[in-house]
């Protein structure tokens, strides 16, 4: 590459994040960041970054979507044979990045991950869309496929067989729940002096700290 990319930059201007406006439970504030995120940014404001560590101690990164927000943790779905299922079942630390740049808005959650009951995984496997149902069935997630024509293929012939039926959730496919140990908010601000508020989980409780941008 011959641009110079070390002079890309901008000054973020929202909002400040301070003690005496945000709430003492981090899920209140990541409940009110989301909905602004839905409201302000049409495109993806689910999307978020889960991180996660092989059995070599070697990270890896992937864009999925959360689907779900309840009391015990945040949830997204896939096959449980991919990459990122084998890195959950031999490492269940994980961590999700959520970042809104046009409100310079950024939260990092860590914790640990286990499957949903399959009640669960069922219930939202029934409400997905017939061809994302298919595209589940159809794809070995993560393993090498020969050419696009071959997963058409797949796609084509489960779509023939369950033309007038149900497709049925694979056993292989399902959700994940991440159980929140760490959650961190940070908002740009000007002159990078941003505002970056912690809140740790222990002994039942959500303590807060600020820490230095």
């Amino acid at each position: 590459m011959n641009r110079d990319i070390s002079s890309i930059r901008r000054d973020y201007q929202f909002e400040d994040l301070l003690e005496n406006s945000s709430p003492n439970d981090p899920m209140e504030l990541f409940d009110a960041w989301l909905e602004t995120a839905i409201k302000s940014c049409p495109e993806d404001p689910t999307a978020m970054i889960l991180s996660t560590v092989d059995a070599d101690q070697k990270p890896h990164a992937r864009v999925v979507l959360l689907k779900q927000r309840k009391e015990e943790g945040f949830s997204f779905f896939t096959n449980y044979d991919s990459d990122k299922g084998e890195q959950l079942a031999q490492n269940h630390n994980a961590c999700l990045t959520f970042f809104w740049p046009s409100l310079s808005r950024q939260i990092r959650i860590e914790g640990i991950v286990k499957k949903v009951s399959r009640k669960v995984s069922e219930e939202y496997f029934a409400s997905r869309p017939k061809g994302s149902q298919l595209a589940a069935a159809a794809s070995n997630q993560s393993q090498p496929v020969s050419s696009r024509d071959s997963l058409h293929k797949a796609f084509n012939e489960l779509e023939e067989q369950y033309t007038d039926s149900t497709i049925e959730c694979p056993i292989n496919w399902g959700g994940y729940i991440l159980e929140a140990q760490y959650i961190e908010f940070w908002q740009g601000r000007p002159s990078r002096l941003h505002d970056r508020l912690s809140y740790k989980f222990t002994n039942n409780n959500w303590s807060r700290a600020r820490l230095a941008p």
